[in-house]
């Protein structure tokens, strides 16, 4: 017998798994000889466990005696543990769920099977060969009753079962007919043996693949925060970190970090919903197991709660990543410690499309961190997307039309679900509008090119400046220029912008109108988009006096809206041609109010010009003449010229004055109203 039970082992997760697996194995054989009466008759009917006590032999048992054997390789395994202080799956498991040497043998015992499929010929056949080839809470209770009682083998089973590490697989049946089996999930972990993709939503990465934190850019108002927090995790001071931000803006990698600085590893767990728990319940034994530090996301809506069970079987920390709204309850809610991670400063975005560039050339870097306000992670997705587009063009650096190719193609599949995107092209050169107007349209432009400084330069006088939005409101009757202004807006701020698409926001059900209007919002912050609310009165209307439920719910809507929009850091554009109609709190939120009138005969002309083709036969005097009697918007405007163009398209000519009347003609008819226009005149070009 060695002096040393089991020196030559390595201290390793695999080792120390196979121990127990001998012990499991060990008793399985002491309870078949048991009913055959002899080791001989084991052998001869299970070859293969004649295998297994060989190697047992090799081991050490050899020169023990049977009745003392399970007490000789229960203290051997258990002083082999002493010798090291290394992550043993196993030894974890026991620590954080509270199970003694005897418990995980009984569930070593369960998942025997696992390992080794001709187990089940043996639990058969001492089972009554009903073909039960898994074991039962009675078998389990025989195989250990001697070491354990039949009471403490009940009462282990018990604890196995409340903490999700077994199963029962027919729980209708009576207590000592019921078949345990463990998760595939947790077996595999009890020997080291790990995956990226543990299940749908779950995935796990090792501590040596977790970045350090000189690996990370950290904003600089929380890095003293992060330098902090390792050793308050670690000395179990803090047990729950909460952190806050944006999707795609580094959260997870300022955990991992956090991870690694712990020697864990980490668990991502993706909840879609607050009420999102079906694999829970084993989620605490497999971060022991693992060692790895639980990272649980999920985006909630304002008024939302994550109110997240116990992690059951795991005592070190956890991680939330949660975005700016919705609050946490149940498991550590009371004592846990917030980090905030907003959205990078320029200065930031800069560094990180360095980092995230490498050594590929990049035209006019500097601008970059200014031209689009993205998250840390939407900044590398874009900058390895626009790369290739600049591949594809063979050109030797990345220009900024290719990072905004990729931002556009980022967009489209994040925002098309909710939004539909507007094509935008021009300058203010193509609106022709009032000088008040116009003057106003510049200041929006301004305010949305400086949004960001303007918040930096105000400091701390917050009642100025909230936070780096910019909302604006553009009211006045139907086709005086309200959505052609905001998509000019977006072309000279070179942005994408997205109508909001109502039959996609509105929903029927309680609740859903504000996750989608939320999720909405969330995605135009971290892209960067412009957001169009078009004829905005349907969505910002007036609160009423509440007569039932219907307006109950309607009011508690338009109040999610007022607080989404007030916290809003991206650039909305507001369009309504009844302001009268929108609620007078929407109207206090908004940071700009352009009014559109009708135009002027000047704007009118004006007008006229910009809409009719340049190869075109009206005279500038009857132009003049029309701009100055007929008094019609922008958009009646653009109907008449797109009519008249269809009319000389059909007879084959250029347009002309002919053409011009009768369409206008038609636009009065449609109005229900007498063309101003003289007959005469009207008749005298006829004869063009």
């Amino acid at each position: 017998m060695n002096k040393t039970p089991f020196a030559e082992l390595a201290y390793t997760p695999e080792a120390h798994f196979k121990l127990y697996f001998y012990g499991a194995v060990l008793g399985v054989i002491e309870m078949v000889a048991a009913v055959r009466d002899s080791y001989e008759a084991v052998f001869e009917e299970f070859p293969f466990l004649a295998d297994y006590n060989n190697e047992l032999a090799t081991h050490g048992l050899e020169g023990i005696a049977r009745d003392e054997a399970a007490t000789w390789w229960c203290a051997s395994v258990q002083a082999w543990e002493a010798r090291t202080e290394g992550h043993l799956p196993l030894r974890a498991l026991g620590r954080g769920g509270d199970l003694d040497f005897q418990n995980l043998l009984i569930l070593v015992s369960i998942g025997l099977v696992e390992e080794d499929p001709r187990f089940g010929v043996v639990f058969d056949v001492l089972q009554g060969g009903a073909g039960c080839r898994r074991p039962t809470a009675g078998l389990l209770g025989s195989l250990w009753g001697d070491a354990t009682g039949r009471t403490g083998t009940r009462a282990a089973i018990r604890r196995l079962l409340e903490l999700g590490v077994a199963t029962i697989v027919n729980p209708d049946s009576p207590y000592a007919e019921q078949t345990l089996r463990i998760p595939g999930l947790l077996w595999e972990a009890f020997s080291g043996k790990t995956h990226e993709n543990l299940a749908p939503r779950i995935t796990y990465s090792p501590c040596r693949e977790l970045p350090n934190f000189d690996d990370l850019i950290i904003p600089k108002a929380i890095r003293g925060k992060l330098e902090k927090l390792p050793e308050l995790l670690g000395s179990g001071t803090v047990r729950v970190l909460v952190v806050r931000g944006p999707r795609h803006n580094g959260k997870r990698a300022l955990a991992s970090a956090l991870a690694r600085r712990l020697g864990r590893g980490v668990m991502h767990i993706e909840l879609q919903g607050r009420g999102d728990f079906e694999h829970w319940k084993i989620m605490g034994p497999l971060a022991a197991l693992l060692h790895a530090v639980p990272l649980i996301s999920c985006e909630l809506c304002s008024g939302e709660t994550l109110d997240l069970p116990e992690l059951h079987g795991y005592c070190g920390p956890s991680v939330i990543l949660l975005g700016r709204d919705g609050g946490l309850g149940g498991y550590g809610a009371e004592h846990a410690v917030t980090l905030t991670v907003n959205m990078p400063e320029e200065y930031e975005r800069i560094l990180h499309w360095k980092e995230a560039l490498g050594f590929y050339p990049a035209c006019e870097l500097e601008g970059l961190g200014g031209l689009l306000r993205l998250t840390s992670g939407n900044i590398r997705r874009v900058a390895k997307l626009a790369s290739t587009y600049a591949a594809l063009d063979g050109t030797a650096e990345m220009l900024p039309s290719h990072v905004r190719l990729a931002s556009r193609s980022l967009n489209r599949q994040a925002l098309d679900t909710l939004a539909t995107q507007v094509e935008c092209s021009g300058g203010w050169e193509d609106l022709a509008v009032s000088a008040d107007t116009l003057s106003e349209l510049r200041s929006v432009e301004s305010r949305c090119r400086y949004r960001e400084r303007l918040h930096r330069w105000l400091g701390p006088n917050r009642s100025m400046q909230q936070n780096a939005g910019v909302r604006a409101l553009f009211s006045g009757p139907s086709g005086t220029g309200k959505s052609l202004a905001a998509k000019l807006l977006a072309s000279v701020l070179e942005k994408d912008m997205y109508r909001v698409d109502l039959s996609s926001v509105v929903n029927k059900y309680i609740g859903e109108t504000e996750k989608n209007l939320n999720q909405l919002f969330s995605r135009a912050e971290e892209l960067d988009v412009i957001l169009l609310l078009d004829e905005g009165d349907a969505l910002l209307t007036q609160r009423t006096s509440v007569q039932n439920a219907n307006d109950r719910y309607a009011n508690l809507e338009t109040n999610f809206l007022l607080q989404r929009i007030e916290s809003f850091e991206g650039i909305l554009i507001v369009t309504t041609n009844a302001g009268n109609r929108i609620d007078g709190a929407f109207q206090r939120r908004m940071d700009v109010v352009v009014e559109f009138r009708q135009p002027e005969p000047a704007e009118r002309y004006a007008i006229w010009r910009l809409h009719l083709p340049q190869e075109h036969g009206i005279e500038s005097g009857l132009l003049s003449n029309i701009s100055g009697c007929c008094v019609l918007n922008g958009g009646q405007i653009r109907n008449a010229v797109l009519h008249a163009s269809l009319l000389a398209l059909s007879n084959g000519g250029k347009l002309t004055s002919t053409y011009l009347i009768s369409a206008i003609q038609r636009e009065y008819r449609k109005m229900g109203a007498a063309c101003p226009l003289q007959r005469t005149t009207s008749l005298s070009m006829k004869s063009e």
